[in-house]
């Protein structure tokens, strides 16, 4: 196992101010020139054309947008920066921007100080930090608020995933768009430009994706046979390709062998007590989850898979030990002990299953790692629908309550209130008593929740949640 870098405590070296705007514009305008197929302008078509009738849906949800935790982008997971208290907020507030919009879509990730946004008509919005251009807005200046993507007003956006500092966007009509930091090939465009400031399309000629995922820097897609793609730093063996990619330019110089495009991962395997492995057959991805440098995988038959950084027992093999190619987790393996969704932290995995709801790794900075799955018995009966994780806080909603823990530093994303900051014990969410969250997504110090807003009662918890304009 090789030793990981722990979560963005510092951000990574200062890359080269200067960039050459003119190879990034080139990129983006290739892209779009190969995207005609996907403008929102060809959905007049009439609707017995076959083609629309299989087009990609948001999901049937919609709600109400809440923020909890810091809102000091450059403040959050680094040392040395005083946060100021005005910008961390410890409950759950309405925010303003979105106003008369319904969302449908949220995302963000363990290692992201950014937030993506996607309203009930497909249009995106961004939400924090933009050094790297994440926010997909055609630059990589400080923005504060919610900034709509008008770069990717032409497209109808269904979904998105997010990785430390980059964006992935997944179109109605199966088509993918990158930005933000590409420098190990996270973007899947081709090459290894530093920085896209604006959502370029991925080639992929394999068909129809169906679902995106995201690592700190690298990628991940799902294309609608249920084949797993994966592209960027494969430093711990995390994209699958049985290689960590690692060579000498010199005789002490390291580096990667980046993959810069999407390249399908060809195999999954059960291993054996001795070590021998197996191939799986029949495997069709039905959902993926990535922390910082593992991956989780679930087929179609309810098996999870899990490979990368071994650390902290984050895949649930019961050893630490780095996995460079997809490896079943034996722990269910059995009559209905099958994996229904999985979400991943930045060191440790949840699974949720027909028997309850499983966690593996560490979510402490220090002491004790679950090395294989664990139930958490304080959501045993809870009807659980959605769960966050960050760097190391988890937030659930469970019935119509929110549950949330971690220990400190927290910058708010518990949502507690200031007397509770951390806790390492599962606590119910006060301000939310009753409220239904449809979903949740947890970034590095915040998190963000989408609430059923359609009765009376909901509106009602809703009324009483503070506004704030970021």
């Amino acid at each position: 196992m090789t030793p990981e870098k722990r979560p963005a405590e510092d951000e990574e070296e200062q890359e080269t101010k200067k960039l050459k705007e003119d190879s990034t514009a080139a990129v983006s305008e290739a892209a779009q020139d190969d995207t005609s197929q996907d403008s929102v302008g060809s959905d007049s078509a009439s609707s017995t054309d076959p083609e629309k009738k299989q087009r990609l849906s948001l999901p049937e949800h919609r709600g109400t947008v809440l923020y909890t935790g810091c809102t000091q982008w450059e403040y959050i997971g680094r040392r040395n920066l005083k946060g100021i208290p005005a910008m961390l907020h410890h409950v759950p507030r309405r925010l303003a921007a979105f106003r008369g919009i319904r969302v449908a879509y949220v995302a963000s990730h363990c290692s992201a100080a950014h937030t993506i946004f996607i309203s009930d008509e497909g249009k995106v919005f961004s939400l924090g930090r933009n050094e790297k251009g994440q926010l997909g807005i055609g630059d990589t200046e400080v923005r504060a608020g919610v900034i709509p993507m008008d770069t990717m007003s032409e497209f109808t956006v269904v979904a998105a995933a997010v990785g430390r500092n980059h964006t992935l966007l997944l179109t109605d009509r199966g088509s993918v768009f990158a930005c933000g930091d590409n420098k190990s090939g996270q973007c899947g465009v081709g090459n290894t430009t530093a920085v896209l400031h604006t959502p370029s399309r991925i080639s992929f000629k394999e068909g129809k994706v169906v679902k995106v995922a995201c690592g700190a820097e690298f990628s991940m897609i799902v294309d609608k046979k249920g084949y797993l793609y994966s592209f960027g730093l494969p430093e711990y063996g995390q994209l699958g390709h049985n290689t960590d990619g690692k060579f000498f330019v010199t005789s002490n110089k390291l580096s990667f062998q980046y993959e810069r495009v999407p390249r399908r991962v060809p195999i999954f395997v059960e291993r054996s007590k001795d070590g021998h492995p197996t191939p799986v057959t029949d495997v069709q991805i039905v959902d993926v989850a990535c922390g910082n440098n593992h991956t989780v995988a679930v087929d179609a038959k309810k098996r999870p898979y899990s490979w990368g950084f071994g650390g902290y027992g984050r895949l649930g093999h019961a050893e630490p030990k780095d996995e460079y190619i997809p490896r079943l987790i034996k722990y269910f393996d059995g009559h209905n002990r099958g994996v229904e969704k999985v979400y991943c932290g930045s060191t440790f995995t949840i699974a949720c299953s027909a028997l309850g709801v499983f966690l593996w790794g560490q979510t402490k900075r220090t002491g004790e790692a679950n090395m294989y799955p664990k139930p958490l018995q304080d959501l045993f009966g809870w009807d659980v629908r959605a769960v966050g994780c960050s760097t190391t806080s988890i937030v659930v909603a469970a019935d119509d309550s929110v549950i949330a823990w971690g220990p400190s530093p927290t910058y708010g994303e518990l949502g507690l209130g200031e007397n509770v900051k951390s806790s390492t014990q599962p606590k119910e969410v006060k301000t939310l008593e009753g409220a239904h969250v449809e979903q949740i997504t947890c970034g590095m110090g915040h998190t963000v929740l989408l609430v059923r807003d359609e009765t009376e009662q909901d509106k009602e918890i809703l009324g009483r949640l503070k506004e704030i304009t970021l």
